[in-house]
C-alpha cells in the first residue's frame, strides 16, 4: 500500500489543478440526491424498465448510490447490493489489473504478446486460424487493451475454424471482445495467472468490492438481478462457471461505485498508468462502434475528439476531457461516465436493456452536458 501513496496524492493533485483552471460556468452544479432519484424514477416509466440502479461518484469519493424497480419476476426489490451482470464493464477493472502488472513490470504493453507464450499462438486453440498469417506476431497488450488487434468481436459460427485478423494489428480501432479474452489468455498461459483470482485479491478487496466476481457466486443466488430483455421477457442471471475478462463480471451498484471512485483517485497504479489508461491510443474513425468492421469515415466526418483509451473510451466536452463505457446484454444496459477535471463519475446499471434510451438525459441530469458520444455508442 505504502509504494502507491505519492502516486495517488500526485494523481489527486492533478484532478485539483484541473478544477482550479476550470471555469465556474464550464462546471455545472451536481444534482442533489432528491433530484437524481426523482430522474431516475423518470427514466424507468419512461423506458419501462423494470430495475435500475444509479450511483455517484464526486470528487473521487462515492456520494450516491440507490436502486429502483425489481430484480425478478417475483418482485423482490432490486437492491445497491444485489449482484447484476457487468457485461462489458468487466473490459476497464481488467485492464486495471493489467496496468498493475505493468508497473510491477511483468507485462510490457508493446512487448508482442508471442514473448509471453510458450509456443506460437496459432498452436493453441481457438486462435488455430490465424495459421500462416504471421500478422499476428505483431499484436501487443496496448493494442489488445485498446481494440486495434484486428481480431472480431466475438466468436462466430463462421469462426469455428479459428478467429482470424481483419485489418494490420493497430491499423484503426474495431472492438473487440475477442481481443480483450486474448490478453487474458496471455496473462494466464503465459504468465500463470488465474485472472478470476487475481482480480478478487488486487482490485475487489481493494476498493471493497465483496460481491463482485468473474464466475457465478453461489452465495449471491438469493439476491441476484434477473434480466429483461427489449420486448420485456425475463431471463435467468447467467451462471458463468468459466472467467471471461471481455464480458462475464457480476457485480454490485454499491462494489462498481467503489470502483469507479478508487479508479479516479488513481489508487493501486502509478500515475503513469492511470495516466495511460485516459491517454488517447488511436482514433476512432467510425460513425458507431457497432457492426465492428464497418467503413470508416473520411476525415472531415470523424469527431476529432473521440479516441481509444486503454479498456475505456475518451472524450472531450463542455466539462472538459472525459471517458466512458458500456456494458450491453440483450437483458441488461450499463454505462459509466466519468469527468477527469472534477473527478465526478455517475455509474448506471439496469437488469433491463430498455433503460439504455434513456442513459444519455439521466447523465445529464446528473452532472450536466458532457459531450459523450451516445450516438456513436447506441448507433442513434
Amino acid at each position: 500500500m505504502k509504494s502507491h501513496l505519492v502516486p495517488t496524492v500526485l494523481a489527486q493533485a492533478l484532478l485539483l489543478i484541473g478544477c482550479v483552471q476550470m471555469p465556474d460556468h464550464a462546471m455545472p452544479r451536481l444534482a442533489d440526491a432528491a433530484s437524481i432519484d426523482a430522474a431516475a424514477r423518470e427514466a424507468m416509466a419512461q423506458t419501462h424498465a423494470r430495475g435500475l440502479a444509479v450511483a455517484v461518484v464526486d470528487a473521487g469519493q462515492v456520494v450516491h448510490v440507490r436502486a429502483f424497480g425489481r430484480r425478478n419476476e417475483a418482485g423482490e426489490p432490486l437492491r445497491t447490493d444485489t449482484v447484476m451482470v457487468a457485461a462489458s464493464l468487466t473490459k476497464p477493472v481488467f485492464a486495471y489489473l493489467v496496468m498493475q502488472l505493468v508497473d510491477e513490470g511483468r507485462m510490457d504493453l508493446d512487448a508482442p504478446i508471442g514473448r509471453y507464450l510458450a509456443q506460437p499462438l496459432p498452436s493453441y486453440p481457438p486462435w488455430s486460424g490465424l495459421a500462416g498469417d504471421d500478422r499476428w506476431r505483431a499484436i501487443t497488450p496496448r493494442m489488445l487493451l485498446s481494440h486495434r488487434s484486428g481480431l472480431p468481436n466475438l466468436a462466430t459460427p463462421e469462426s469455428e475454424g479459428g478467429l482470424r485478423l481483419q485489418f494490420d494489428p493497430g491499423a484503426r480501432y474495431a472492438y473487440s471482445g475477442a481481443g480483450i479474452n486474448l490478453l487474458q489468455f496471455v496473462l494466464e498461459r503465459g504468465l500463470g495467472l488465474d485472472v478470476d483470482a487475481e482480480l478478487r485479491r488486487r482490485v475487489f478487496q481493494r476498493f471493497d468490492m465483496p460481491h463482485t466476481r468473474l464466475t457465478w457466486q453461489e452465495e449471491a443466488a438469493s439476491n441476484q438481478a434477473d434480466g429483461y430483455t427489449a420486448s420485456g421477457d425475463s431471463r435467468p442471471h447467467p451462471r458463468r462457471r468459466r472467467a471471461a475478462a471481455a464480458s462475464s463480471m457480476g457485480t454490485t451498484p454499491e462494489d462498481f461505485a467503489h470502483f469507479a471512485a478508487g479508479f479516479m483517485r488513481g489508487e493501486g497504479l502509478s500515475s503513469s498508468s492511470r495516466a495511460a489508461m485516459t491517454t488517447p491510443q488511436g482514433p476512432i474513425t467510425t460513425a458507431t462502434q457497432f457492426p465492428t468492421f464497418q467503413a470508416e469515415l473520411p476525415a472531415e466526418r470523424r469527431r476529432a475528439d473521440l479516441a481509444a483509451g486503454l479498456g475505456v473510451v475518451l472524450f472531450d466536452g463542455p466539462q472538459g476531457p472525459g471517458f466512458f463505457k458500456g456494458g450491453h446484454e440483450d437483458h441488461a444496459g450499463n454505462t459509466w461516465l466519468c469527468l477527469e477535471r472534477t473527478a465526478r463519475c455517475v455509474v448506471l446499471l439496469s437488469n433491463d436493456v430498455r433503460a439504455e434510451k434513456a442513459f444519455p438525459g439521466l447523465v445529464a441530469s446528473i452532472v450536466g452536458e458532457t459531450g459523450a458520444p451516445w450516438r456513436w455508442e447506441y448507433g442513434r
